[in-house]
């Protein structure tokens, strides 16, 4: 199917709209938006960052993933707890696909889930004193661990639990620093809040510090740089590291994909910070530049183009040295480059792909998708700032479909009247659209592939596309768009 034309893509997002009662879809309509690449600020076409409309099927999470879930549980040496009900730390635990090196339980915990398990009698009377004594028999059990972070769920902040005062007298009883984030999912909008909490807990609890948690003699070198908000899914951030220290760049600090208290503790000291997910980590990387003057870069690993791109930038920023070592990179992996493109592109080539995703890849990935002739007709954000889709409107098509906090009807229907050859989203969607027979990958955690990100992934990414695409399973499912007019009449009167 070709593209659709400005005025189809305002005539479908009308459509789309008459469902809703009136209030509800002037409410909507300002979520909902066609491209428009001459548009310097997306806020003149799109609001985001709002609260979702009750009664419709949102796709977000809450504070309490946005802190545990992203930012802090991939700290690999550190201790995690969900304190509050059982339910979200075992939700929260290991679903996300952190890789890290380390024996677990002994020295790494990131699979772990520990919790509070909050009960009627501790909403009453109060966990401080239960989060007191978990605190001790985490030292005591697990002695290698580095620190401890309290992860406040919704009831913590209800009852008013004094988690700071617990956590300063647990941190020196066991002289190890113990966290507390007042994370709980009640707060703010969406998952994005909790990142804001996050990211400030560690400036005040962490930074504060002063680097009293690295083990030796910190030397400062010229070429040192952090990876900060790489969370290491399928191995993402070691092929990323992977290319930074072939160009000659020394990674000091990599989080939290992998990584370690030290190395956060480690950050303020770096010449760049190389951020990888700006919505989830914008604002420690905002705050190290005024505090510390440390510069920072948004970068993208996703697809050669971008890479180059990228590679090239993050080496402006230094000497010939490195310059001359990000030229090395690229062409070293050039030739590998050309062999996966010229093994799928003609597989893929032309075909369309819809996403809806979180953090950065309804732009970032936009690229790999391109690199392989492939075109991204729609995207949106579930948390998304002003800020992300002013970064996404050059990324895309004039006359494209822009979806924020898109509910479960409205990503159906725009999916049935656009025809996408490939869905790309998270769990929630993905037996949706499966089962309406339309080819979908899993782009939280890459359907529990990857990694994606630099070269190798490149090579993985397309083999995962052509894999999905072209799998004869499709053969067997038909779209809602190509079911005869009798099969639909048969299946409603069932």
């Amino acid at each position: 199917m070709s593209a659709l034309t400005r005025e189809e893509t305002e005539a479908l997002i009308k459509e789309v709209l008459e469902v809703y009662p009136e209030k509800a879809q002037k409410d909507r309509a300002k979520h909902l938006a066609v491209n428009d690449q001459s548009i310097e600020q997306s806020k003149k076409c799109i609001t985001s960052n709002r609260k979702s409309l009750p009664g419709v099927m949102t796709i977000r999470g809450c504070a309490y993933a946005g802190s545990k879930g992203v930012v802090w549980g991939p700290i690999k040496d550190m201790i995690h707890i969900s304190h509050g009900p059982v339910g979200c730390g075992q939700y929260s635990r290991a679903g996300r696909r952190n890789y890290y090196v380390g024996v677990t339980g002994v020295n790494t915990f990131g699979t772990m889930n520990f919790t509070s398990d909050f009960q009627e009698k501790d909403i009453v009377f109060g966990g401080d004193k239960k989060l007191a004594k978990i605190i001790n028999e985490i030292e005591g059990l697990f002695p290698l661990h580095k620190g401890i972070s309290v992860q406040s769920e919704c009831p913590i902040g209800l009852i008013g639990d004094d988690i700071e005062a617990v956590s300063k007298k647990g941190a020196a009883e066991i002289d190890k620093p113990v966290v507390p984030v007042r994370c709980e999912g009640f707060r703010g909008v969406s998952q994005s809040l909790g990142h804001h909490i996050a990211n400030d807990s560690i400036r005040d609890w962490v930074f504060s510090r002063d680097g009293k948690d690295v083990k030796g003699e910190f030397v400062p070198g010229p070429y040192d740089v952090s990876i900060i908000g790489d969370y290491n899914i399928g191995g993402d951030a070691w092929s990323s590291r992977i290319l930074l220290e072939e160009m000659g760049l020394r990674v000091v600090a990599q989080w939290s994909g992998d990584g370690t208290l030290s190395e956060i503790e480690l950050t303020p000291k770096v010449k760049l910070n190389l951020i990888h997910c700006y919505r989830s980590m914008n604002y420690i990387a905002r705050h190290m530049e005024e505090k510390y003057s440390i510069p920072w870069i948004e970068y993208n690993f996703f697809g050669p183009t971008k890479i180059a791109e990228s590679l090239r930038a993050i080496a402006a920023h230094f000497d010939d040295t490195i310059k001359e070592g990000a030229e090395r990179v690229i062409a070293k992996y050039q030739p590998m480059v050309d062999a996966v493109i010229a093994k799928y592109r003609t597989r893929l080539e032309g075909k369309r792909v819809m996403l809806y995703v979180g953090g950065l890849r309804p732009r970032h990935v936009i690229g790999s998708y391109e690199d392989l002739g492939m075109e991204v007709v729609g995207t949106g954000y579930e948390f998304g700032h002003n800020d992300d889709y002013d970064r996404t409107i050059k990324e895309m098509g004039n006359a494209t479909l822009l979806y924020d906090d898109v509910t479960g009807f409205e990503f159906e229907e725009f999916v049935k009247k656009v025809k996408p050859d490939l869905i790309g989203s998270g769990i929630k969607e993905k037996y949706i659209f499966q089962k309406m027979g339309v080819p979908f990958r899993q782009m939280h955690s890459w359907d529990y592939s990857g990694p994606y990100h630099g070269y190798d992934g490149f090579a993985i990414f397309a083999r995962d596309m052509d894999m999905t695409i072209n799998n004869p399973c499709w053969k067997i499912l038909t779209p809602p768009w190509q079911k005869k007019p009798e099969v639909e009449e048969v299946a409603k009167a069932a």
